[in-house]
C-alpha cells in the first residue's frame, strides 16, 4: 500500500458497537486517519454511555456527532473515506450498506462482530452479505463463520483481529488489595424475572460471605438509557422492589450497583463474575480471576457455549467460597487470545483499499429475504431507525408489515408444534418480514447485531 494517509469513517449506533468501533479505529497505525459518527437510532447512547464507551480510545465525546441516514451518505460523498466501518447491529448494516454502495467512487464497506458470537449464527452473515469484509476476533469464529458462509453460498471475506479492548499489555500485578467482586450484567441472560431474582439471591449470599469486599453489580446502562439488547428485568430496579428486598432478607450493605467503564472496575477487582459477558475476556486480559456461573445452564440460550473447555465455569457455592478460575491455555489460543502475528485484518484492509482504488470493487448482490421488495426494505429501515425515519414509505410499511409479521410468527410456531421440533425455519426463508429486530444477531450477543 502507498504511504499516503488512508481515511476511515466509523459509523456506530448502540453503546457496545460504539465501544468496539472506536477501539478498532484506535488500534490502527498512524497511516490511518479516523473519524467517528453516531447514526441516529432509538438506541443512541447517552452522554454518560458515550464517555464510558470511548474511555481508552483516541476519541472523546467532542470528537463525535450524531447524524441521520441522509446526512451520513452526504458526509461520505464529501469526505470520501477509503473505508467505512459499519459498527452497527446486523439488521441496520443491511439497511445502510446498500446506500453507501450506490455512491460514486464508493468506499470499502467493512462490518464486524464485537462480542461473544459463538455459536456462529447464519443470520450474522445474512445481515452483512453486502459488506466487503467482516472482522472477527478468534480463530474459532473464523472457522465457524467461514463454514456458515460456505453453507449459505455467500462469498464473504473474513479478517482475524484482536478484540481491541482486551488490553493484554496491562501489568498483571497482584491484586491482594483489590476490594471488589465485580458482577458483569448481561441484558439477555438469565432471561426471566424469576431467574434474575435467583441471581440476586446468589449475589446477596456472596456479599454476606465476603464481608470484606464490595460485590458490585456492574451495569451497562442506567434506567431509561438504551442498550444494544433490551433488558426486560433490570437488576437495579429489581433490587428496589419491596417484595424482592423482603425475599432477599434485605440487601447487604456491600452489595451495590454501579456503572462506568469496565476497565476502571477491573483495575480494583479481586474477581470478575458473570453468566455471559465479553467482560470475562477483558478480565482475563487484565489478569483478573473469573467465575462463570453455570447455575442457569450452559448452552446457546445462555450465550456461554464459547467458554466450554475454558475451565472458567463454577456455581453459586464457588462464588461464596471465592473459588475463582483461570483459563486453560489451549482454549485461550483458539478463543480471542491468539498471538498478534496471527491477525490478518490490516493486510486485508490494505488489499481491499488498493484494489478499490485500482478498480472499484463489485457490490455483492442481496440474496436473502427478498420477498416484499421495496416495501420490505422500507420496513427494515423504519424498524431500525424508528422515529428518525420520517419517510412516508416507512410509515406505510408498518401498516402492512406488522400484521403480516405477527401472522408469519403464528404460522411458524404452529409448524414447529406440528413437526414436534424447535427448529427455526426463518433463517433461510424469504418471508415477507424479517425476524427479531435488533437481536444481537451480535449472533444474539452476542453481537451480531
Amino acid at each position: 500500500m502507498s504511504t499516503g494517509t488512508r481515511r476511515m469513517l466509523v459509523v456506530a449506533d448502540s453503546d457496545s458497537y460504539l465501544k468496539w468501533g472506536a477501539a478498532f479505529a484506535a488500534q490502527r497505525d498512524a497511516s490511518w486517519s479516523t473519524a467517528l459518527v453516531l447514526l441516529k437510532t432509538p438506541v443512541l447512547p447517552s452522554a454518560r454511555q458515550l464517555d464510558a464507551a470511548l474511555t481508552g480510545t483516541r476519541f472523546t465525546r467532542g470528537d463525535t456527532r450524531s447524524i441521520d441516514l441522509d446526512g451520513l451518505t452526504a458526509l461520505i460523498e464529501t469526505e470520501r473515506p477509503h473505508v467505512v466501518l459499519l459498527a452497527l447491529r446486523g439488521p441496520l448494516v443491511r439497511v445502510v450498506a446498500p446506500l453507501i454502495a450506490e455512491l460514486p467512487g464508493r468506499p470499502v464497506i467493512v462490518s464486524g462482530l464485537p462480542g461473544l458470537t459463538i455459536p456462529a449464527e447464519p443470520k450474522a452473515i445474512i445481515y452483512r452479505e453486502q459488506c466487503d469484509m467482516i472482522v472477527l476476533h478468534s480463530k474459532r469464529e473464523v472457522r465457524e463463520y467461514s463454514a456458515n458462509a460456505a453453507t449459505l453460498g455467500v462469498e464473504m471475506r473474513f479478517a482475524l483481529a484482536t478484540l481491541p479492548f482486551l488490553d493484554e499489555t496491562r501489568e498483571r500485578r497482584a491484586r491482594a488489595d483489590a476490594r471488589s467482586i465485580v458482577f458483569a450484567v448481561q441484558a439477555k441472560v438469565p432471561a426471566s424475572r424469576e431467574e434474575r431474582v435467583q441471581l440476586l439471591q446468589i449475589l446477596s449470599t456472596a456479599a454476606r460471605a465476603h464481608t470484606g469486599k464490595r460485590v458490585v453489580v456492574k451495569t451497562r446502562a442506567r434506567r431509561g438509557e438504551a442498550q444494544t439488547h433490551l433488558e426486560q428485568h433490570d437488576l437495579a430496579a429489581l433490587l428496589d422492589a419491596p417484595d424482592i428486598v423482603e425475599a432477599l432478607g434485605g440487601v447487604p450493605d456491600n452489595l451495590v450497583v454501579s456503572d462506568g467503564p469496565m476497565a476502571e472496575h477491573l483495575s480494583r477487582a479481586a474477581a470478575l463474575v458473570t453468566v455471559s459477558s465479553t467482560a470475562a475476556l477483558e478480565a482475563v486480559a487484565a489478569g483478573v480471576p473469573v467465575l462463570l456461573l453455570d447455575d442457569f445452564g450452559i448452552g446457546p440460550r445462555q450465550i456461554n457455549t464459547v467458554f466450554v473447555g475454558s475451565d472458567l465455569f463454577g456455581n453459586a457455592s464457588d462464588l461464596a467460597r471465592g473459588a475463582w478460575r483461570h483459563p486453560d491455555s489451549a482454549w485461550l489460543d483458539d478463543n480471542y487470545f491468539h498471538p498478534a502475528h496471527a491477525t490478518t485484518v490490516d493486510d486485508r484492509l490494505d488489499e481491499l483499499v488498493r484494489r478499490n482504488a485500482t478498480r472499484p470493487l463489485p457490490f455483492p448482490e442481496r440474496r436473502f429475504n427478498l420477498t416484499g421488495g421495496t416495501l420490505r426494505r422500507a420496513f427494515e429501515r423504519k424498524r431500525m431507525l424508528g422515529h428518525y425515519d420520517r419517510s412516508l414509505s416507512g410509515t406505510l410499511s408498518l401498516a402492512v408489515a406488522l400484521p403480516a409479521r405477527a401472522a408469519v410468527r403464528r404460522a411458524r410456531k404452529l409448524v414447529r408444534i406440528l413437526r414436534g421440533d424447535q427448529q427455526h425455519p426463518a433463517l433461510f426463508t424469504s418471508a415477507a418480514v424479517p425476524t427479531s429486530p435488533g437481536a444481537h444477531d451480535f449472533g444474539n450477543s452476542r453481537p451480531v447485531g
